[in-house]
């Protein structure tokens, strides 16, 4: 198998960059390792997706062709400040809930770690949710249960207003990656307000997933769905409040150092 580190658009290698900048990213200059090996099993990577503050993630591939994806959390320091202690506990929370739905055949399986803030999960043969791709019948009516499976476990997947975290696989199936900012009882324990967080975190999973079916499968939808998808909460209200200055500020500012050279594109998934 052919090498590719050296023609990944995301590898620091490739890209010459004023140095400051390097601290916005998780791994800084050091990018993602170009291979590793787990249970006697050498993986190449193939190409970096996406590198921000917070993780950056890839795919790889070994010899015989089995695909895998490995996401580090940060390690880089950043205004002087010691962040591995962040990357370990991310990557441990995220992996904690990959483990916990490790029997659900929609949710890749945990091949092994990487490091101190690294984990490996199987690779989905398909492509993120979007309006270019046609929606199978029952697709969202799977996902909707796949979802009520989290909910039973008292999980809160809480990112599905990314419609690139859920995956259309070839086999025509939902499936969910990316558990970075999942919520469960783990964390603040299970206590009343912590139990109330957990239901409307819920509640707002299936908004969005609802919200999707809307744009992608309308035709699909019964009037409860439609009724359901129109009623939005106070929390969503709230977070764009916060969230949309944010995110203006965060997008200017992230267009200008691409545009300039001195930052990469995050990629997608």
């Amino acid at each position: 198998m052919t090498d590719h580190a050296n023609e990944d658009p995301l590898d620091p290698a490739s890209h010459p960059a004023d140095g400051k900048y390097w601290s916005l990213r998780a791994l800084g200059r050091n990018g993602l390792p170009a291979q590793f090996e787990i249970d006697g099993v050498v993986y190449r990577r193939t190409q970096t997706i996406k590198h921000d503050f917070f993780a950056a993630t890839g795919f790889y591939a070994s010899q015989a062709g089995r695909k895998v994806v490995l996401k580090m959390g940060r390690a880089e320091k950043f205004l002087g400040w010691p962040l591995d202690w962040l990357g370990k506990w991310l990557c441990e929370r995220e992996l904690r809930f990959y483990l916990r739905l490790a029997d659900l055949p929609n949710i890749p399986g945990v091949v092994g770690r990487v490091g101190k803030t690294g984990f490996v999960h199987e690779y989905v043969e398909g492509q993120p949710l979007s309006a270019d791709r046609p929606v199978p019948d029952g697709f969202f009516d799977n996902l909707l249960a796949l979802m009520s499976q989290l909910h039973r476990r008292r999980i809160a997947y809480v990112d599905t207003n990314k419609p690139e975290n859920i995956l259309l696989g070839d086999d025509g199936l939902p499936h969910l990656i990316d558990f970075q900012i999942s919520y469960d009882l783990y964390d603040l324990d299970d206590w009343p307000w912590s139990r109330w967080l957990l239901a409307r975190l819920q509640r707002e999973d299936v908004y969005h997933l609802l919200k999707h079916k809307k744009k992608l499968r309308r035709d699909e939808m019964t009037p409860q769905e439609l009724e359901q998808s129109q009623r939005r909460s106070w929390l969503i209200n709230l977070h764009r409040t916060i969230a949309k200055p944010y995110m203006f500020v965060r997008r200017r500012a992230y267009k200008k150092l691409k545009a300039s050279g001195k930052l990469l594109p995050e990629g997608s998934k």
